[in-house]
């Protein structure tokens, strides 16, 4: 019994490691299992180096027919889970054909990568990025082992940022003018905005403000739409008069916020959109939404 339990042992351990591991930024990610742990930080055009080390069980030798290490890009749909769509992908060998008899150690490096997307996991979809490393042993089962790492991108502010203005109304009951500083925003930015009522003749109980987050994965009759309202602030408790102004100050920094991601691979797209609601005293609700376009600013990689 005790030699049918050693039979399903791993033959080896190994262990991925990345040459600046000590001094570069680590963040927390969440794996497949739902376990949160902490990988490296990387942003495209990076050279990925690092070691791998294979060390044998003892007592045991490893009969292989070559070592490598890839690098991968790689978008999963969860309606088509385990099924992955590689963007990127590179290659290094690291051993021929041969017997591993104690532990070895293998240099790697991926000079100046290309990664122009940023890890995401969404709804219904992910994008991450992995090093996969694999003893292929034929007909014994190859051995691979995964490491993690995650990549963010930063963008300088747009040249042009125009603000937003638009009129909302419903004839003879309700006119409103609103607007917001600007249209692009980074992560940690402040939207700044006005509602002015023009016209006030139903009687509004209450109007709040939404940042809201829609995903589109897929195309054509296979489109997946998931909209989720990532933050609601309330701008107004009571009825308005007419002339009123009502100032909006949202700090964008607390909630969990990527860029703006369009047409990815032509596998999905991430948006956002600022909703106004306003519900009056039937608790009828009208409301206008308006897209903004997030960014991830070179300040933020501090």
């Amino acid at each position: 019994m005790n030699y049918l339990l050693g039979a399903f042992k791993p033959a080896c351990n190994v262990l991925i490691s990345f040459n600046d591991g000590k001094n570069r930024k680590q963040v927390p990610f969440k794996k497949e299992n739902g376990q949160m742990v902490t990988v490296p930080l990387f942003q495209s055009q990076e050279n990925i180096a690092g070691k791998i080390t294979v060390e044998p069980m003892q007592g045991k030798k490893i009969d292989h027919n070559g070592v490598k290490v890839e690098l991968l890009g790689q978008i999963e749909m969860y309606f088509d889970r385990g099924n992955f769509y590689d963007f990127t992908s590179l290659v290094r060998e690291l051993d021929v054909p041969g017997e591993i008899y104690e532990r070895k150690t293998y240099a790697f490096e991926f000079s100046t990568v290309e990664m122009p997307y940023e890890t995401y996991n969404g709804v219904n979809v992910r994008l991450r990025y992995v090093l996969k490393v694999t003893i292929n042993r034929g007909y014994a089962g190859s051995i691979i082992e995964y490491q993690d790492f995650v990549v963010r991108n930063y963008s300088p502010p747009p040249e042009i940022n125009n603000s937003i203005k638009m009129e909302v109304g419903i004839e003879d009951c309700l006119h409103i003018e609103f607007e917001y500083n600007k249209s692009k925003y980074h992560l940690k930015d402040v939207i700044i905005g006005k509602i002015y009522f023009l016209l006030v003749r139903i009687k509004i109980k209450n109007m709040d403000l939404e940042i809201r987050r829609r995903e589109s994965t897929g195309s054509g009759t296979n489109t997946h739409v998931e909209t989720e309202t990532l933050a609601k602030f309330e701008l107004m408790d009571g009825a308005p008069v007419r002339g009123e102004s009502i100032p909006i100050r949202l700090f964008l920094s607390p909630y969990e916020l990527t860029p703006t991601h369009r047409n990815i691979n032509n596998k999905f797209s991430v948006k956002y959109f600022l909703n106004l609601v306003l519900v009056d005293e039937e608790d009828r609700r009208y409301f206008k939404q308006q897209e903004i376009t997030m960014y991830r600013l070179e300040e933020e990689a501090s």
